[in-house]
């Protein structure tokens, strides 16, 4: 937490560690509140390398999260706690940030990187010693030699493996963003709008802090498998 003070006026900066790995490629990531109003992935977004997808793309994609049960109640008494936290602070709003490696797909990718460096290098073994090679050669050989990704569980605290014989081989990092927003005067003409527009029953974003919580609550509860 950082407090910028310019012309008297205090701004407050909250910088937040990086959910996601600086080791594994993250090949989907979520954006989930628990609302399905208004909460699905734009066309514009979709076409984007890694796309934002949101609670209504979850849903539509029959996507879970796959992890042993001992993890997935240690998450949930976390989450919990968290939740409570914000809504005893009137925070809402928050999301939970998902992000997927796959690791099926990088086995598959790295299958055929060296099929494709096989028929580069004219050999059928990257691993043969570098005898008689120029230091240049030897580094570029080395950098084509598929390494097993792992995750550091000391830095990449928000990492989750799936669960054995589960039918998704993946990784999960899932952590809280989006935490400052109070529910306000503003907030409050912005869920009355809402349900004028869509009716007191719809699954709008904009409600109190409380019924915010519950219904987050229910619905990560809900992604796991």
């Amino acid at each position: 937490m950082y407090r910028l003070t310019v012309d008297g006026e205090d701004t407050y900066l909250y910088v937040m560690r990086n959910v996601f790995s600086y080791m594994l490629t993250i090949h989907r990531k979520y954006d989930l509140k628990g609302s399905l109003v208004s909460r699905e992935a734009s066309d514009k977004e979709k076409v984007k390398e890694l796309p934002t997808l949101k609670d209504m793309d979850f849903l539509n994609m029959n996507q879970k999260v796959y992890v042993e049960r001992e993890d997935k109640n240690l998450f949930m008494e976390k989450l919990r706690r968290d939740v409570e936290f914000l809504t005893n602070l009137k925070i809402m709003d928050y999301s939970l940030l998902l992000g997927i490696h796959d690791t099926q797909r990088l086995d598959e990718e790295e299958e055929l990187s060296v099929h494709f460096n096989d028929v580069e290098n004219g050999t059928n073994n990257l691993l043969t010693p570098f005898y008689g090679q120029s230091p240049d050669m030897q580094s570029n050989n080395m950098m084509k030699v598929p390494v097993l990704a792992e995750y550091d569980p000391f830095t990449d605290v928000y990492a989750v493996r799936s669960a054995e014989g589960s039918p998704r081989k993946e990784v999960y990092f899932m952590g809280l963003i989006d935490i400052l927003t109070q529910y306000d005067t503003k907030k409050k003409a912005a869920h009355a709008a809402k349900t004028v527009k869509h009716g007191a029953g719809a699954e709008i974003s904009t409600v109190n802090p409380e019924q915010y919580g519950k219904r987050f609550m229910d619905f990560i509860t809900n992604i796991f498998a």
